[in-house]
């Protein structure tokens, strides 16, 4: 009796333990959820999901990276870092193109499309020079060949994506140059690039709200975000057009809207490099300035520059797109190399800045930060401030530079 008495009281003992083991793992399991160890923070050293839901969202989405983006973010120093969500993001490209007539894209190119799913944008926006055109022995041939390369590396994987692209032409695609007698000097290109985007298989995916002259000037908006495209690949602006410009920021949709956001090529000021002169920026520049502020345009994405520069001028937001394709340049008067890059920005609608960038150069993947990049950059049509400073910020000395180069009236900000 006492040897079977012995043995139940072993069973017992072994029976507690068991229950109590299983309690304690599902208190565990309760709290690791609680805590927010569903992937809500994934490490991007062995990142396999990513979380895309805004911070307000709960729980969060986790979503499988395909094995080329895991591939990439695998790779990268320290781990891939992924910013706060905002209500609306986009990932912002530009200057993709190589040698003239190419059909072939720089790696950074292929990898910028292949960590999409690692941001998981809303949208995708570019500002141009998607093909290498602009060259006057090109055969229309040739031209096709580029924007189906165009397609192949770039918007094709957009539309299986079902991201939203929004484009606009860049000097290399489709110049908007005249000769004297105002005729276009490279037709044949702009022709073949509106035959490109013209046509129902190569849709760009956006809520159209005006085609207007589709893909050189049109309207389209997301959610809050209201975007304009103006045809920048060359300088000048025709008068009509502008007048096109003004009437679709008045428009029901662009006043409705809690942000509107232009897309255009060349930027407003210079900021590299090579790019410091007449016909590399935008003609009329205060008048059109002005123009965007009367309107309440908040922020102007421009490429051609080749180099990353977040800027403002007035109450513009400029935000001076990095390469990812061949050339980036150095800034004027930096001493930084050249790198090439990209942007992922986040619009968040409670903010009073409302648009945060995160820029990435490409070689490493690292964040770049805005105390790398000079203070500010004096081009030979105005200063632009970087944009976490305000004028004050700027010394005596920076600001006697500038006097001494520019003159005073070109010298504010």
């Amino acid at each position: 009796m006492q040897f079977w008495r012995s043995r139940l009281r072993i069973f017992l003992s072994i029976m507690v333990g068991l229950i109590m083991a299983i309690a304690l793992h599902a208190c565990q399991g309760e709290t690791n959820v609680a805590n927010g160890d569903s992937n809500n923070t994934p490490s991007p050293k062995t990142n396999q999901t990513v979380a895309t839901t805004k911070p307000s969202e709960q729980p969060p989405k986790a979503v499988k990276l395909p094995p080329a983006t895991k591939a990439i973010v695998d790779r990268v120093a320290n781990g891939l870092y992924n910013p706060p969500r905002g209500d609306v993001r986009l990932a912002v490209i530009s200057d993709l193109n190589s040698a003239y007539g190419s059909t072939d894209y720089e790696p950074e190119v292929d990898k910028a499309i292949a960590l999409l799913p690692f941001w998981q944008p809303d949208l995708v926006a570019c500002s141009g020079d998607m093909v290498a055109g602009q060259y006057p022995s090109l055969t229309e041939e040739q031209m096709q060949a580029m924007w189906a390369a165009f397609d192949d590396h770039v918007a094709s994987p957009l539309r299986k994506a079902k991201l939203p692209f929004g484009v606009t032409m860049g000097n290399h695609d489709a110049s908007s140059a005249k000769s004297g007698s105002g005729k276009f000097l490279f037709a044949r290109e702009r022709d073949v690039a509106t035959k490109y985007w013209n046509d129902p298989a190569h849709d760009p995916g956006v809520e159209f709200v005006d085609r207007f002259e589709f893909p050189f000037y049109y309207t389209f908006k997301y959610k809050d975000v209201f975007f304009l495209i103006w045809d920048g690949s060359s300088d000048l602006i025709p008068k009509d057009k502008l007048a096109w410009v003004e009437k679709a920021l008045q428009s029901p949709e662009a006043k409705a809207a809690k942000i509107k956001i232009l897309i255009g090529h060349l930027p407003l000021y210079a900021v590299t490099v090579g790019r410091d002169s007449a016909g590399e920026v935008m003609s009329n520049t205060e008048e059109l300035r002005a123009m965007l502020e009367r309107n309440q345009v908040h922020t102007y994405i421009s490429g051609h520059h080749h180099g990353y520069y977040p800027a403002h001028k007035g109450k513009l937001q400029l935000l001076h797109m990095g390469v990812l394709g061949a050339g980036p340049r150095p800034y004027l008067g930096g001493r930084m190399p050249p790198r090439k890059s990209m942007t992922i920005l986040d619009i968040n609608f409670a903010s009073p800045e409302l648009t945060t960038y995160t820029t990435y150069d490409m070689r490493t993947m690292q964040p770049i930060k805005y105390d790398e990049l000079p203070r500010s950059i004096n081009g030979h049509n105005g200063m632009v401030l970087r944009r976490d400073l305000k004028m004050e910020d700027l010394s005596t000395s920076e600001r006697t530079a500038c006097e001494k180069q520019l003159g005073a009236s070109l010298c504010s900000a």
